[in-house]
């Protein structure tokens, strides 16, 4: 860090005095004319900056193309969640414009500077306000702007708003967020999570869940997050301590968790852990990952490494906030099955309401060892002590 600040100073310094010696030299009379004075372009110097806007222009189309071909299949593919195509869709819609608009904008910006160029004998022509060239490029804009946002708006009111008989039906899940972890929690059989807060966070009710609600007995802790394909879920997020985002880049879906209120998401899984893993985009991705992962273990292997485990696809849970140091650690797998396979997993599952009294029961003794005594057991039941009898009867009576 040293070494990059001094060499930071002395480029600073090497500026500074190419600076003054530049102010040294406009500043002596008659030293330079207007055909000598280099601050004056010719117009040798305009056709050569010129041609350079239009390479300028052809390294911008080509770095375009190149990156689209060379990282194009980094794109997320498929998505998992029943609004997921509309969500690709606006999406795809606002690129293809963005594309169009930057290709054409680019040209006519370079292309007229081109043309315009300075040149020696040339003047400047003046040209008056259009009210009709100001009012097709204004107009344009703002309808094509505004059908945007009302087709976003219509999507994203499509998204967000669950009726009645989805609800009712509906799995109620929290996702509860903190440095830098997640946990989750289903609602029981009643399909209603128990109230929580922050203060009542002990022991193994890491959730802060009031096991004074009725609603609470039987939620359901977890520290993986399963999903069943085909069912709409409800996403409840709590936020511990700083602000943290829920990201599911594969379900298309993002909410913040601001701590101090409850926000919500919903979204109907459409496509297995299993099925994702056939989709033959995700085939190709896996396959690349683990080319290169055999690469460096191979290295590792020729330091004394240990070398990386294959990689097989999983939905996470990202969080997509900068919440501290480990942030880039903090996601939860999340597994996609069909919905027996769900109820079977949940059913498995102990209450936290059960795991609550356990942890409060005493634990019992180990192999060998005797049972810790009771108050009734500590009663001292042997004889008292003859001198001790004497001593309290002689006090007694003295006294």
């Amino acid at each position: 860090m040293t070494s990059l600040l001094v060499i930071v100073v002395l480029v600073l310094l090497g500026i500074a005095i190419w600076q003054l010696t530049k102010i040294f030299h406009l500043t002596q009379v008659g030293a330079a004319t207007y055909n000598e004075n280099p601050e004056v372009a010719t117009d040798r110097d305009n056709n050569v900056n010129g041609y350079l806007m239009f390479g300028f222009l052809g390294f911008i189309y080509i770095f375009t193309i190149y990156s689209m071909m060379k990282w194009g299949d980094l794109l997320l593919g498929t998505p998992a969640s029943e609004h997921g195509p509309q969500y690709d869709s606006l999406m795809s819609i606002s690129m293809w414009l963005i594309g169009v608009v930057q290709v054409l904008t680019q040209f006519l910006l370079h292309y007229f500077s081109f043309i315009n160029r300075g040149r020696k004998d040339r003047k400047a022509f003046y040209y008056a306000d259009n009210d009709k060239l100001e009012f097709i490029w204004t107009i344009i804009p703002v309808i094509v702007l505004a059908g945007l946002i009302l087709y976003g708006l219509y999507a994203w009111t499509n998204i967000m708003f669950i009726d009645e008989e989805a609800k009712e039906d509906a799995i109620y899940v929290e996702v509860y967020a903190k440095q830098f972890n997640w946990e989750v929690r289903y609602a029981g059989k009643d399909g209603k999570l128990g109230k929580a807060n922050v203060r009542y966070i002990e022991g193994v009710n890491t959730l802060g869940v009031d096991m004074g609600d009725a609603n609470a007995q039987d939620d359901i802790q977890a520290s993986e997050l399963h999903l069943p394909k085909g069912k709409q879920i409800i996403f409840k997020f709590r936020s511990q301590d700083v602000l943290h985002s829920a990201y599911m880049p594969h379900f298309r879906a993002q909410m913040n968790v601001v701590p101090g209120m409850v926000t919500q998401f919903g979204f109907v899984p459409t496509v297995t852990t299993d099925e994702m893993r056939q989709d033959p985009s995700i085939m190709k991705k896996v396959a690349h990952i683990n080319e290169l992962r055999s690469k460096k273990s191979a290295e590792a292997a020729a330091t004394g490494g240990a070398a990386l485990e294959p990689y097989t696809f999983d939905y996470l849970l990202l969080c997509n906030k900068i919440c501290g140091a480990s942030h880039y650690n903090m996601q939860m797998k999340v597994v996609v099955e069909d919905e027996a396979t769900f109820n079977k997993w949940l059913s498995a599952k102990q209450t936290l309401s059960a795991a609550v009294k356990e942890s409060k029961q005493p634990a019992a003794p180990a192999a060998g060892e005797a049972a810790p005594a009771t108050a009734k057991d500590s009663t001292n039941t042997a004889k008292p002590d003859s001198t001790a009898t004497k001593m309290t009867v002689a006090q007694v009576i003295k006294k």
